[in-house]
C-alpha cells in the first residue's frame, strides 16, 4: 500500500480508498492536512483536459468572489459530467457563498451521492445546518465527518461544544 509519508506524497499517488484509511487514524495535525490535500488532488481531476480547465476557471473566479460566473462554469462542468463530485461541490460552495443555501443543500447532497466521503461537502452541510438553527442534523453530519477524519482540527471540540448546547436546551 502507497502511503503519505513525511507529510507528503509518495512517487505512486496512493489511491482514494488508501488515504481515506490512512486518514481515520492519522492523528498529526500535519498528516491530517497531508492527506487531506491528496484527497482534493483526486479529486479535482476530471481526466479532461477541457474540462479541468473549466473547472480552473470556475475556482478561479469563485476565489474572485464573482459567484454568478462561477456557478455558471461549475454549472457547464456538471452537465458535460454530472458524476464528477467536485463540479456539484464547488458549485454547492458558490451558492453558499452568495447566501443561496438551499441550492447549496441540494448540490451537497449530489455531491454526497456521488462521493459519500467527501469531508468538505459534509463541514459545508454541518455549517449550513447551524447557520439555519437544525444543530440536531448538524451534529449527526459532523458525527459522520468524525467517522471518516475523527482527528480532523477542532472537529471534536466542535462535537463537544454542539453536544453540550443540545443537552443545554434538553435535546
Amino acid at each position: 500500500m502507497s502511503r503519505v509519508s513525511d507529510f507528503g506524497l509518495s512517487a505512486a499517488m496512493p489511491s482514494l480508498n488508501d488515504l481515506f484509511a490512512q486518514l481515520r487514524v492519522a492523528t498529526i495535525p500535519a498528516e491530517v492536512e497531508a492527506l487531506q490535500h491528496a484527497i482534493w488532488q483526486h479529486w479535482l481531476e476530471t481526466g479532461d483536459a477541457a474540462l479541468d480547465k473549466q473547472l480552473e476557471t470556475g475556482m478561479r473566479t469563485l476565489a474572485a468572489g464573482d459567484y454568478t460566473h462561477a456557478i455558471h462554469e461549475f454549472t457547464q462542468l456538471i452537465r458535460a459530467r454530472p458524476d464528477f463530485a467536485e463540479g456539484w461541490n464547488k458549485r454547492a460552495t458558490a451558492h453558499y457563498l452568495r447566501g443561496e443555501y438551499r441550492a447549496s443543500l441540494l448540490d451537497i447532497a449530489e455531491t454526497l451521492r456521488r462521493e459519500p466521503r467527501h469531508f468538505g461537502a459534509l463541514a459545508g452541510w454541518a455549517t449550513i445546518l447551524q447557520m439555519l438553527g437544525d444543530e440536531r442534523r448538524a451534529l449527526r453530519v459532523l458525527q459522520r465527518l468524525a467517522r471518516l477524519c475523527p482527528h480532523l482540527p477542532g472537529l471534536q471540540t466542535q462535537l463537544r461544544d454542539l453536544n453540550d448546547r443540545l443537552d443545554d436546551l434538553g435535546l
